[in-house]
């Protein structure tokens, strides 16, 4: 059975998640009329009539361009942006050269991470690129592909950017000035040095398993633990020791997630805790995990002097609008230790675990009566690894102004559920 024909008796199932996924991985092989019929009766199903009306065109002509933009563009709008690249790529080919389109492609691109498909459709088209925001785009790309040589001569040639692009200027600058002063080597193994390179935060812990291939470093699906966030904890007084920055107290975001880790890393540290207001200076913002909806994450993304970030759980496969001075880890599902879970105990069957609703203040003793998760260690990844790191960037580290959003995953690539 080919996917076309699975996506098609998904969607006659009324199995619209199934079908999206099956489409996924089939839409780069797929003709475009196929695939557009299959979308259009996706977007119906789900009550996207844009995307409805924008296939039917392409089935109607399934080799005008702007047809096949405008469905590549609903496609994006509406996330699934991998199956938006072969109709943006045979979109392109039917206008060579088209800036718009060209723009939308190498945005789908970026969604799905294939940063150096979109450097090598920006040369081809080189002849029709502005310097902002085309090239500019180019030598980023060029950065989170791991090509630094070609990112510092396209940057090296950007005119003076205008006011609505001076802090994509800085912040490419910025990324090569840390590609530069980082240590260690830049390769695809990388993770610690490049996830700096990228979002200037410090990546505390890298997952030892499936850590030379597939993951690398970071964690697919994780249910956390008192222990884990120990570790998190006591990695970060590493840095601290190491790189220098003496915060004065804990400031404590509103989420349950944040006060139970707060609590416990102010205690671990001797700092009082506090709950968290913008602008405060000289504190640790504690954060469990950013993407929980109770943060305020608008207010995070400017930093007061001597304020830091600091997030025990980052997703690195949705990454968020402000990233953290420092990650605990990476992971793409993650399950809190105090959440209702399933224990699968050996031999045994598995049992339901209800979640577990004490006061913040008593989970906290347990996070603090927990030794570090150090059983198992990635190489490169002790606690000594880790200071001789944070050592080396006394310098830049923790950055100053205004903090970016979160780049994921640049040129050390991992296994991801789709």
């Amino acid at each position: 059975m080919s996917d076309l024909v699975a996506a098609s008796e998904r969607l006659d199932a009324g199995d619209l998640s199934g079908a999206i996924r099956t489409l996924l991985t089939a839409a780069a092989g797929a003709p475009a009329a196929e695939l557009a019929a299959l979308l259009a009766r996706a977007g119906r199903l789900a009550g996207f009539d844009d995307l409805a009306e924008a296939a039917d065109a392409v089935v109607t002509d399934p080799r005008d361009a702007g047809r096949l933009y405008q469905l590549g563009w609903a496609c994006v709008e509406r996330g699934i942006s991998r199956i938006a690249i072969p109709l943006l790529e045979a979109s392109l080919d039917a206008a060579p050269g088209d800036r718009r389109i060209l723009t939308e492609l190498t945005a789908a691109y970026e969604d799905a991470y294939r940063y150096g498909d979109a450097v090598a459709v920006l040369e081809a088209n080189d002849a029709g690129l502005q310097d902002w925001p085309d090239r500019y785009l180019l030598a980023f790309y060029s950065v989170m592909s791991g090509d630094l040589d070609r990112a510092r001569r396209t940057a090296g040639r950007l005119a003076p950017p205008p006011p609505d692009w001076a802090h994509a200027r800085g912040r490419l600058s910025g990324m090569l000035e840390r590609a530069a002063a980082v240590p260690g080597p830049l390769d695809g193994q990388a993770l610690r040095s490049w996830h700096y390179v990228l979002n200037g935060g410090v990546l505390l812990h890298l997952s030892p398993y499936g850590f030379d291939e597939p993951m690398r470093g970071r964690y697919a699906y994780l249910h956390d633990s008192p222990a884990a966030l120990r570790r998190t904890i006591e990695r970060l007084r590493v840095v601290l020791e190491a790189a220098g920055p003496a915060p004065s107290s804990v400031s404590l975001l509103p989420d349950r997630g944040s006060s139970i880790f707060g609590l416990a890393l102010a205690s671990a540290l001797g700092l009082p805790a506090q709950p968290y207001a913008p602008g405060r200076a000289g504190t640790i913002i504690a954060a469990y995990d950013l993407a929980d909806p109770a943060v305020p994450r608008q207010t995070l993304a400017e930093r007061a002097p001597g304020a830091l970030l600091v997030e025990h759980a980052t997703s690195w496969t949705d990454p968020g609008p402000v990233a953290p001075d420092a990650s605990g880890l990476l992971y793409q599902s993650l399950v809190p230790p105090w959440s209702e879970h399933t224990r699968f105990p050996p031999g045994g069957e598995p049992e339901p675990v209800p979640a577990d609703d004490r006061p913040a203040e008593a989970l906290a003793a347990v996070v603090l009566q927990t030794a570090p998760d150090e059983d198992e260690v990635a190489p490169g990844d002790t606690p000594a690894d880790l200071a001789a790191f944070a050592a080396a960037l006394t310098a830049g580290w923790p950055l100053t102004g205004r903090r970016d959003r979160l780049w994921s995953p640049g040129p050390v690539p991992s296994a991801r559920f789709l």
